[in-house]
């Protein structure tokens, strides 16, 4: 089947796409995404978090064709060209990259976060990042860049509008 879909603000068209194939498949191997990552192929790690339609979703559970004309934003759309959002700069600046395997999902959850709830308790914090699991981490420098992309933002989180849309 044929696929077309806006990805990052861009309307793109993936070819030859298998029923079956997953949009994490669709967005890495036809699309030359390789932002988000394949690791547990059962949504439970959340590497593969994407925006469809300005809603976080494990890239691995959701069917190819679910994501016919509808948007999708990924980590790679989370930057304005060559600027980093708020959110990454924080990642980096706070020292939360390590392997960097699980960094493209957490980013999307934060960014999806800071955009729902300005300032957001460590609570909070924790509840958005829940579903997103690091085995490098003990998680302080993840909380301590999400509260600092929150206090830079002052609630935006600088995804503007190509990767969760706008959500204003």
């Amino acid at each position: 089947m044929r696929l077309n879909l806006t990805v990052n603000g861009r309307a793109m068209t993936a070819d030859d796409v298998w029923e079956g194939e997953s949009l994490l498949y669709v967005l890495r191997e036809r699309l030359g995404l390789p932002g988000s990552k394949n690791a547990c192929e059962q949504g439970e790690c959340g590497s593969c978090t994407v925006y469809l339609d300005r809603v976080p979703v494990c890239a691995c559970l959701v069917a190819a064709g679910q994501a016919q004309d509808r948007e999708v934003g990924t980590v790679e759309g989370l930057a304005d060209g060559e600027e980093l959002s708020t959110v990454q700069r924080a990642f980096i600046d706070e020292g939360a990259v390590q392997c960097g395997f699980c960094t493209p999902g957490l980013l999307v959850a934060a960014d999806d976060l800071i955009e729902r709830v300005p300032e957001p308790s460590d609570a909070e914090i924790r509840e958005a990042l829940a579903g997103n699991l690091c085995r490098c981490t003990g998680y302080e420098k993840i909380m301590a860049a999400v509260r600092t992309a929150a206090e830079r933002s002052g609630g935006t989180s600088g995804s503007g509008s190509s990767a969760g849309g706008d959500r204003t």
